[in-house]
């Protein structure tokens, strides 16, 4: 029988949770959303490169489009440019996942027991022959959206499902585009590192709170997004971004050095923790974002240098992460997927929602283990 799948909410502590399903999806076109800038994404994947594996960073290179030139930062805001084109529409909804209003927690599924493997989620995979795999919870769990579980937490699982699938030496029975995997993965990690990107469901993560960052006007989504790391290279560092990634990569290896240990963990020995990671944007959106920020306020000096802490750090956190997920033989050694013979990624992608019979599933039902 398959270990224990339950439903988690995270909190400052474990609550108690009880029992969710997988869903296996495939698609819809959906609305749009900002994202860290190309500042912040640059920022993110230039610090990841810093820290991978010789195996690793081998492997990304072998897998990176020839125009990145083994840059991974070149291609970290892909996933921006290519969502409004008409075949990528179905990739908007995965920047970002949807909070209830004024719920300063993230909840979710998790698999605590161990015997709950990656080599039976892609059985699964392969015997319903779909392409996208995700743990229900907060994505997208308002009662008016028409587009339920899809977000920036399930496609990190997806995506780092896919390399790791040539890795383990596994058939899904699926030609997955690992550069393409690889490119999303690398912007998603970044995405769910953005507080707002775990907002309210009600201002849409921010974006339709209208403020004034100092005399321009805005909203509170692309102040986080832009607009704090944009002041901060004028203000700080000569409007230049490679002195803003070393001074981050000082606070790597001087302040924060006791934290990285933390931050890089995985429990369970998971290959990547997206669901952690929402929960503690969601609760640095209610902390920092969102507080003394109402509609029609103009945010300042008080706002920006009390803000830009935390949105340095998350920029760290987001490159070590990625890089931990990388690291942990996601894509070592794998056999690389590159571009088709025409030069070009898959032009098309669906995801739809599809709850498979529960005895097909062999679920149990259980508590966290002591």
């Amino acid at each position: 029988m398959v270990g224990n799948i339950f439903c988690r909410k995270h909190q400052t502590h474990m609550g108690n949770g009880r029992v969710s399903v997988l869903f296996l999806l495939l698609l819809l076109p959906l609305p749009t959303v900002l994202s860290w800038g190309k500042e912040g994404h640059y920022a993110i994947c230039k610090i990841t490169q810093e820290y991978l594996s010789e195996d690793a960073l081998f492997a990304v290179k072998q897998l990176l489009p020839d125009s990145a030139e083994g840059d991974l930062a070149a291609v970290c805001s892909w996933a921006d440019e290519i969502r409004r084109s008409y075949h990528y529409r179905w990739s908007s909804a995965l920047h970002y996942v949807d909070t209830p209003d004024f719920k300063c927690n993230y909840e979710y599924c998790i698999y605590p027991n161990k015997t709950f493997n990656y080599s039976m989620v892609m059985h699964f995979i392969n015997y319903y022959d779909v392409s996208f795999v995700i743990l229900v919870g907060d994505c997208h769990d308002s009662s008016k959206s028409r587009h339920k579980h899809r977000c920036v937490t399930g496609a990190i699982y997806n995506y780092t499902m896919q390399l790791k699938s040539t890795n383990a030496g596994i058939s899904s029975g699926l030609n997955y585009n690992l550069t393409e995997a690889l490119m999303f993965l690398s912007h998603f990690v970044g995405d769910v590192h953005q507080p707002l990107h775990v907002g309210f469901t009600g201002d849409l993560g921010g974006n339709s709170i209208t403020v004034r960052w100092y005399r321009r006007k805005t909203n509170l989504h692309h102040v986080w997004d832009d607009m704090i790391i944009q002041s901060a290279l004028k203000t700080f560092y000569d409007s230049d971004l490679s002195i803003m990634i070393q001074a981050i990569q000082r606070n790597i290896t001087d302040n924060w050095s006791t934290d990285v240990s933390i931050w890089e963990h995985c429990a369970y020995n998971y290959t990547a923790c997206p669901d952690w990671y929402a929960s503690e944007s969601i609760s640095l959106a209610c902390k920092f974002a969102y507080r003394n920020a109402t509609p029609g306020s103009t945010l300042g000096d008080e706002y920006f240098l009390s803000r830009l802490p935390i949105v340095e750090k998350r920029l760290a956190q987001g490159g070590l992460r990625l890089a931990a997920i990388l690291n942990r033989r996601v894509i070592d050694n794998g056999t690389p997927l590159k571009k088709d013979q025409h030069g070009s990624f898959p032009l098309h992608g669906t995801i739809d929602t599809f709850t498979p019979y529960a005895e097909k599933m062999q679920y149990e039902y259980g508590e966290k283990p002591n």
